[in-house]
């Protein structure tokens, strides 16, 4: 039988990830406070801590391959495209030979990237949420697309 104390503990294990958007790295720092403080106590808070950085660390990673994708595209698009002997040019900023349709399907990988981003954040919101409410009522919930990095 799991107890409302562990419920309650484990739900604030998945609410803790939130802190992200006040607190840089909030998101794996007060879970990992919460789970190692308490895992030791009950099976089901040590799961539900687990899954909790485990889908953390999975959308840190997803989120690292989306920037290592589009920060050197974008890198690449204006180095190409801006003649840095005449980029500024008294108070303007001058491009010579800009030719959209060359950089097109560029521009198309990184703006696909941003919103996969986007996407990926408002999914990690939902179902933490999810998550959450699922440990108050006692159920075990398993994140999807989450890399089981601590079995």
């Amino acid at each position: 039988m799991i107890t409302s104390n562990e419920r309650t503990i484990s739900s604030l294990t998945h609410l803790s990830a939130l802190t992200q958007y006040f607190i840089p790295f909030g998101n794996f720092i007060f879970p990992i406070i919460i789970w190692s403080s308490k895992k030791n106590d009950s099976e089901f808070i040590d799961y539900n801590g687990k899954q909790a950085l485990n889908f953390q660390l999975s959308i840190f990673l997803y989120s690292l391959i989306l920037c290592l994708i589009a920060i050197p595209v974008i890198i690449y698009l204006v180095l190409n495209n801006i003649a840095f002997r005449t980029a500024f040019h008294g108070c303007d900023f001058e491009f010579h030979d800009f030719n959209f349709s060359a950089i097109s399907g560029k521009i198309t990988l990184v703006v696909i990237a941003a919103l996969i981003f986007g996407f990926l954040k408002v999914i990690e919101f939902i179902l933490i949420i999810y998550a959450a409410v699922k440990a108050t009522n006692g159920e075990r919930y398993k994140y999807p697309l989450s890399i089981p990095f601590f079995k």
